[in-house]
């Protein structure tokens, strides 16, 4: 079965975010389409939601985003993307429901919304004439009955040509090219960790914590909300806005110095790397240098010694300090949220490096954890803006190596971090973040799809015949 490479779709489905493209390039390129995996409900106001997630706090596995079902619900009663964005900007008490944020499928109306809006708005395919195939990638560990259930979806209700599902652990350890490792992926609210042995996931050892971007976030604002030499308030609003405005704050460590102008500028190869405007505004900055009074030279200097950092926060200009680093604390010492109003009676997590380490001693096979913690791959949206977070578990993880119960042998002797290669272009600047995508995209040409004859003839159980990874 053939496709054309320009009409394959690669649909990722994470807990909080779906991501899609249309066509593989000889460059493979990032995602084209992200939507926030979450429905607003527009049905009449005498409908009453029916809110299904009661979990306690930060110590559970689940989700405290809002999962709710409307009962009789259509999939065009839903909101999705902008045009749920724009409902909520004139009545922001729409009711919102996240229908992935457990890992499962919550409410199968609302899932097919969110696919819906991606394929036909998002990447404007038209159902009438829809010759793309799409693969697909899901949280691990789906039930049999939810596969199948989405593949009736996309060939029953998308029209797709043909149709394949992914789990993301093997799509995200494929983007680093080692069939073998533990994959991390730090969420928003809960952190997954699958060991993946010769690109199979292990199901028994998988794990995960009630850890993420949102507790880190809140604990970077409580730091900054408490230091008085800021005094800002507004650091701990709830809202996208407000969690966007203090992801800002967070530096992007880990980037190499550039050389300093020698004096001799190449033209040519300027030019040729595209780097015109940058030349440009490293002149203007030198001319700016240039001028500049011995009191803001001296200041400049107290800055860089100091390790501050001078942004723009709303409507204030403030100078921030080493408080800044300490965003990804929380996840190796999750005490600290203590400090935090409002958790201090939660139970605390297990930290991530524990979680870790438990997940690979939970592996029955001992020789395949030697290979396993070979290759520590942190992934997330956390990654896209903090670089480093495989070189901080990587030393946290490290006196968990040794066990006098594992043969000397086999016994592991250091822990490794991988990534992303950086030859895909078009991901350098994402940091590790969209391993998913990457890797599906990565998968589409070799890949065994359903057509939609197997459809006819096999029904929705075709996805697991011709995907036995999924068994």
């Amino acid at each position: 079965m053939g496709f054309r490479d320009n009409a394959i779709v690669v649909i990722e489905t994470s807990r909080t975010v779906v991501r899609a493209g249309l066509g593989l390039h000889e460059l493979l390129k990032t995602p084209t389409v992200e939507v926030l995996a979450r429905v607003g409900y527009r049905g009449s106001s005498t409908s009453t939601a029916i809110n299904d997630n009661t979990h306690p706090g930060p110590s559970s596995t689940t989700t405290t985003l809002p999962q709710k079902s409307f009962p009789g619900a259509a999939v065009n009663d839903f909101l999705v993307g902008s045009s749920l964005d724009d409902a909520l900007a004139s009545d922001p008490d729409i009711p919102i429901s996240w229908p992935f944020a457990d890992g499962d499928v919550f409410d199968w109306t609302q899932a097919e919304a969110i696919w819906k809006h991606t394929l036909f708005k998002g990447i404007q395919l038209r159902r009438a004439q829809m010759e793309s195939p799409a693969l697909l990638s899901v949280p691990l560990g789906l039930s049999r009955d939810s596969l199948e259930r989405i593949c009736q979806i996309f060939f029953e209700r998308f029209n797709v040509a043909a149709f394949s599902i992914i789990e993301r652990p093997i799509s995200q350890i494929l983007a680093t090219t080692s069939p073998s490792g533990v994959v991390v992926d730090i969420g928003s609210e809960i952190t997954d960790v699958t060991p993946v042995y010769d690109v199979y996931p292990n199901n028994d050892a998988a794990g995960k914590v009630r850890l993420g971007i949102r507790d880190c976030e809140n604990y970077l604002a409580h730091i900054l909300r408490t230091n008085q030499s800021i005094g800002v308030a507004g650091f701990g609003g709830d809202s996208e806005e407000d969690r966007s405005a203090r992801l800002e704050l967070v530096p992007s460590t880990g980037e190499a110095a550039q050389p300093e102008d020698e004096g001799v500028t190449d033209i040519a190869a300027i030019v040729m790397a595209g780097k015109e405007k940058a030349v440009i505004e490293a002149a203007s900055r030198k001319k700016q240098n240039a001028r500049a009074t011995a009191a803001d030279l001296a200041r400049a200097k107290e800055i860089e010694a100091l390790d501050l950092l001078t942004v723009q926060f709303r409507e204030h200009t403030l100078t921030l300090g080493k408080e800044r680093h300490r965003f990804h604390e929380p996840l190796f010492d999750p005490s600290l949220l203590n400090s935090i109003p409002g958790y201090e009676e939660n139970e605390v997590p297990t930290p991530l490096q524990d979680v870790v380490a438990q997940s690979i001693r939970s592996i029955v096979d001992i020789s395949q954890r030697q290979h396993i913690w070979q290759a520590l791959f942190v992934t997330g949206d956390a990654t896209k803006t903090i670089q480093g977070l495989g070189i901080a578990l990587q030393s946290r993880v490290q006196h968990h190596l040794t066990s006098e119960h594992i043969p000397t042998e086999i016994q592991p002797k250091v822990a490794k971090v991988i990534n992303m290669p950086d030859y895909y272009a078009e991901y350098s600047k994402t940091g590790d973040a969209f391993a998913a995508f990457l890797g599906s995209s990565i998968t589409c040409k070799g890949r065994t799809y359903v057509s939609k004859a197997d459809y006819s003839s096999m029904g929705p159980r075709s996805v697991l015949v011709f995907s036995p990874a999924l068994l």
